[in-house]
């Protein structure tokens, strides 16, 4: 089922504009976009400081980096999310809360390298990414081959990918394609509710419910080697 268009929507993406990096694509041809289009983030002039930069791609409703951007002021975040109606509720949380380290991008993730220099990003979350467990819609999983390239090109020397699902499957199939596209993988967790990397966890409202539902949440850190 479509998701129904928030009221007001664009006059609430206005009041946010100050968060908003990127909206949309610069052509309808992804695969051109991503190729010939570059508009790179000086983070310095964007940020007003030099502080390391961490991403998640897919921020959902910003739980995650509204917690994580106040725990963590001496670093700043970009959340990227493809969904404008859910990109939204997070800006509007971060404005809402004064949170002055957070920056978006409402774009598709396969042109993040239209906006981000290479080798500019220290760590890269994958929250409870959807699994899409049908074979035709693999290249679709955000951690598939062609977004692992991706991510090693935005990542510097040593950053690392940090993911969290509650899919099994979908689990196993990352650790495979990490391991097959130049990253080694580490802290890893089939129930990490009861691992000795929870305190150390940030729960949203979306992990409290799977937990309530008595899923066991995987974790794991790729690093790029």
């Amino acid at each position: 089922m479509r998701m129904r268009r928030k009221r007001n929507l664009e006059p609430r993406m206005e009041a946010c504009a100050a968060l908003l990096i990127a909206r949309g694509r610069p052509c309808l041809n992804l695969k051109k976009a991503a190729e010939e289009y570059r508009a790179l983030v000086n983070y310095a002039k964007l940020f007003g400081n030099k502080n390391p930069v961490e991403l998640e791609v897919g921020c959902g409703n910003g739980g995650f980096i509204a917690e994580k951007a106040k725990r963590f002021p001496d670093i700043n975040f970009l959340a990227v999310e493809l969904c404008t109606n859910v990109v939204l509720t997070a800006m509007e949380r971060i404005r809402a809360e004064g949170i002055p380290n957070v920056r978006f991008l409402n774009i598709p993730a396969e042109i993040l390298p239209c906006y981000l220099p290479e080798g500019s990003v220290e760590r890269i979350y994958l929250n409870f990414s959807t699994p899409l467990p049908e074979t035709s819609r693999e290249k679709q999983r955000l951690t598939a081959p062609r977004f692992l390239q991706i991510y090693r090109t935005l990542l510097k020397e040593g950053g690392s990918i940090e993911q969290k699902t509650d899919s099994e499957p979908f689990f196993d199939y990352s650790l495979e394609q990490y391991a097959g596209n130049g990253f080694s993988v580490g802290e890893i967790t089939r129930d990490l509710h009861h691992s000795e990397y929870v305190a150390e966890n940030i729960v949203t409202e979306y992990e409290q419910n799977f937990v309530a539902q008595g899923k066991k949440i995987f974790r794991a850190v790729a690093v790029k080697n």
